[in-house]
């Protein structure tokens, strides 16, 4: 595992390995079971993963909820978690980072999320445990400078942004948001391993870890992939060099089953007459 940290103390009364929900706040776990009928193997092998606190390349189609898998962890670490203390420059911190190489993907994720969000705060009031607002917002290309002038004084806990913007997010005088990121998703990962792009994301990547300083609690990378492999050589980009950067893959790919039969059209190939 790399570098890893203590992740925040779940309920106790239920084993995780019989009931993987049970290692997710109740609020959190009640809408999960309120809006799925069971966890996917890939939402399985994700938090177990995910919940050491090192590095994960999340392997497994499309449709196979990993993008849930990653988010619903950190989603129940800032619900578990106070409200996050001013930075030096005066305004709270983004503790939750997702990357996408897709700018309409971002779009997506940042919408999907909101109902999980909401139906989170709906089952804390239903259990008597309340949940606290948690922001989300977007930065891309396309996001007007009202909007990017915002999210630099009230960034949220959750940003959904794209590999260039994030660029120029640490480039800026905005990278003092950026400070307390604990996690940062990075989705469709195959897509840019390999390629220019992806050499200036693991640039970016690094100059996030330096920003974030020695002493900060380690900084969790969860990529998510559905088709490339070979898997070991994406977990080596995701995690990056140095020591303490191991990867834990968890690959949950379907294996499609062949039915291989040669058919020739004579019974003896070496009589053709």
């Amino acid at each position: 595992m790399a570098r890893p940290s203590e992740p925040p103390a779940g309920p106790a009364a239920t084993d995780p390995a019989e009931d993987p929900l049970a290692r997710f706040a109740p609020p959190v776990a009640a809408w999960f079971r309120d809006a799925f009928a069971a966890p996917t193997n890939a939402q399985v092998g994700g938090w177990a993963a995910i919940a050491g606190g090192g590095h994960v390349l999340l392997h497994a189609p499309t449709g196979s909820g990993k993008t849930l898998a990653a988010f619903l962890w950190g989603l129940d670490r800032l619900v578990r978690a106070p409200a996050p203390p001013p930075t030096a420059a005066g305004g709270a911190s983004v503790r939750i980072l997702y990357v996408s190489p897709l700018k309409a993907l971002t779009y997506d994720v940042e919408r999907n999320l909101r109902a999980p969000l909401a139906g989170i705060a709906l089952a804390g009031r239903r259990l008597g445990t309340p949940v606290r607002p948690i922001s989300i917002a977007s930065r891309t290309g396309d996001t007007p400078s009202e909007e990017r002038r915002a999210l630099a004084k009230s960034p949220p806990e959750i940003l959904i942004t794209t590999p260039e913007s994030l660029y120029l997010l640490l480039t800026s005088g905005a990278r003092e948001t950026l400070r307390g990121v604990e996690a940062v998703i990075v989705d469709e990962v195959h897509a840019i391993a390999g390629t220019k792009r992806g050499a200036h994301l693991a640039l970016t990547l690094e100059r996030l870890e330096h920003l974030r300083g020695p002493d900060a609690p380690p900084l969790q990378r969860i990529g998510l992939s559905a088709t490339q492999r070979p898997l070991d050589a994406i977990g080596r980009f995701l995690a990056g060099a140095g020591p303490g950067r191991a990867v834990t893959i968890v690959d949950a790919g379907s294996k499609k089953r062949l039915d291989l039969r040669v058919v020739v059209p004579v019974e003896d190939m070496s009589r053709l007459g």
